[in-house]
């Protein structure tokens, strides 16, 4: 015993500090490891119980409340709110697109966030304005119900987007 260590706590110890000291020294085996683990993992069904059920609930709420129907003929729609929201939300489709078909498709670029980092931000003070506006502007339609039925109808579109990705 050396220290209050014994034999085989020092060996261990030893053993530790050298494996710690290759993965430092190369670093490619610790990548390899996890990427392994990445491997073997299986993706997450894309149709799933959470999407079905916002998707039916959106195409529900569509039918129920008449939702196309409204946008398009109701006078108490206060037109220049739905105008900005409208404004804002093709901001955000454009930007939208700009990575997705632009930066990813066509230039490649996986991460476009750290190459662009504007466009987050960007994008989602856009959205959230967007949804305040549409919200001001349908009040006087749904009342308390508005945040509700465009709660629901967005997260409809995002389950549909995920399904075509």
């Amino acid at each position: 015993m050396a220290g209050g260590f014994s034999d085989t706590e020092l060996a261990q110890l030893r053993n530790r500090f050298k494996r710690d000291a290759g993965l430092l020294l190369n670093p490619e085996s610790e990548n390899d490891e996890k990427s392994k683990e990445k491997a073997d993992s299986k993706p997450l069904p894309r149709l799933n119980r959470h999407s079905v059920f916002w998707i039916l609930a959106s195409i529900s709420l569509t039918y129920y409340v008449d939702f196309f129907g409204v946008i398009l003929e109701n006078e108490e729609i206060k037109s220049w709110w739905f105008n900005v929201g409208l404004v804002l939300l093709t901001v955000c489709l454009c930007l939208a697109l700009f990575c997705i078909v632009y930066l990813e498709w066509l230039k490649g670029i996986q991460h476009y966030d750290q190459e662009y980092p504007a466009i987050p931000p960007i994008t989602t003070s856009a959205f959230i304005a967007a949804s305040f506006s549409f919200n001001i502007a349908l009040w006087p339609v749904w009342s308390f119900f508005t945040p509700v039925i465009l709660f629901t109808q967005f997260m409809g579109v995002v389950m549909v987007i995920s399904l075509l990705g």
